[in-house]
């Protein structure tokens, strides 16, 4: 029984690192960003795109509003061209996602 407070604790400290990692929307954001447009798109500060007509998300603050993107994102996105599918994510995943390109933007 004495020990179970020090394993509780030890438990605690495994868990923490987790659940901050989880929680940092920037990072959550450029995961996302990987996952769903890095395969056409340049997701970072620096570097060309994968598909030579997707343009690198870095720039897109120049032409779209980020709020309103994030609940474009958050209602579907509809493809603007043949190569791009179609998705829709979750409100919050659309807020990280946003504060993601907000840090890479030109």
């Amino acid at each position: 029984m004495k020990y179970l407070g020090l394993i509780v604790s030890l438990l605690a400290l495994m868990i923490l690192p987790a659940q901050a990692q989880e929680q940092d929307p920037i990072r959550h954001g450029h995961t996302l960003a990987q996952e769903f447009c890095g395969s056409c798109h340049a997701i970072g500060a620096h570097g060309r795109s994968p598909h030579r007509a997707a343009p690198p998300l870095r720039n897109l603050g120049r032409t779209v509003d980020l709020d309103g993107f994030a609940r474009v994102l958050g209602s579907g996105v509809l493809p603007t061209h043949p190569d791009m599918p179609q998705f829709k994510f979750h409100y919050q995943d659309a807020l990280d996602l946003r504060d993601y390109l907000r840090t890479i933007q030109e």
